[in-house]
């Protein structure tokens, strides 16, 4: 099932891709104005950095480091999954019951629906800080560990964020309005992971930890990274286990999703 979904995954977005290749001159400028808009991100960074010599006890090489690490993964999973937020339009409009009667995984063709290849942009920003941080971190002592953490932190965060835009497009069944709470959760929380914990509430940040874990996109491994105690408390050991807790978001994701379309009444129309 999980192949012949990667399969009817990859054929669609392919046809998607030919599809806007089509007017390359379009898609061209499109990518750099994507580019172009998320890099000012990083510029209001820059300029805080400008007037201040640390943010939250972080230098400005890791705080780029934490912005690097969440933007590349956020973008991964935005360009694979972003376009699953639309399953609330599609059921309010009644469409959604051409996904169904397809003999394809309805997953999958949520997923590759319109595949929007212009999100590259967001995606190849975030790669560029990530590897300027790299190049101008002065205090980390690499090791082979850390040096494998880092691109491990960015395919668990993608499996983490994609957990949550699938469980908000479950939730979108039920409430057809529901796209924003969800894009609180994963624009908000990309956001929110690209300063470091210091500056937050402490109840905040135990609340990205233990309740909605997206600390474990990048603060968890990358304070590791950096040298640097694991946020609300939690033990050395925690530093490790992004693999395990993007895991059980992938299966919670996935229940859900089977919920929500068994809960999917047709409009009969």
């Amino acid at each position: 099932m999980a192949v012949e979904g990667l399969r009817a995954y990859g054929l669609i977005a392919v046809m998607w891709m030919r599809s806007t290749m089509t007017y390359r001159f379009s898609f061209a400028m499109t990518l750099l104005s994507n580019l172009t808009v998320n890099f000012f991100d990083f510029v209001v960074i820059m300029m805080m950095f400008g007037h201040v010599r640390g943010l939250g006890g972080f230098a400005f090489g890791e705080v780029a480091f934490l912005y690097g690490t969440t933007s590349t993964a956020f973008g991964l999973a935005d360009l694979v999954m972003g376009q699953v937020s639309r399953v609330g339009r599609r059921v309010r409009e009644g469409t959604f019951d051409t996904f169904l009667v397809r003999p394809v995984p309805v997953f999958a063709q949520v997923a590759a629906d319109r595949f929007a290849l212009r999100r590259l942009g967001r995606l190849m920003q975030g790669l560029l800080v990530l590897v300027w941080s790299l190049v101008v971190l002065e205090s980390v002592e690499w090791t082979v560990l850390k040096a494998v953490m880092v691109p491990l932190m960015v395919v668990t965060g993608a499996l983490i964020f994609g957990s949550v835009m699938t469980a908000g497009a479950a939730f979108q069944f039920w409430a057809q309005d529901g796209a924003e709470v969800a894009n609180s959760f994963t624009y908000g929380g990309n956001t929110l992971l690209q300063y470091p914990p210091s500056i937050f509430a402490g109840e905040l940040v135990r609340g990205v930890v233990y309740v909605v874990p997206l600390a474990f996109v990048n603060w968890v491994p990358a304070l590791y990274v950096l040298g640097r105690e694991a946020p609300a408390g939690l033990p050395s050991w925690a530093s490790f286990a992004s693999p395990l807790v993007a895991a059980v978001c992938v299966a919670l994701a996935g229940l859900a999703w089977r919920v929500g379309v068994r809960s999917y009444r047709s409009t009969g129309s």
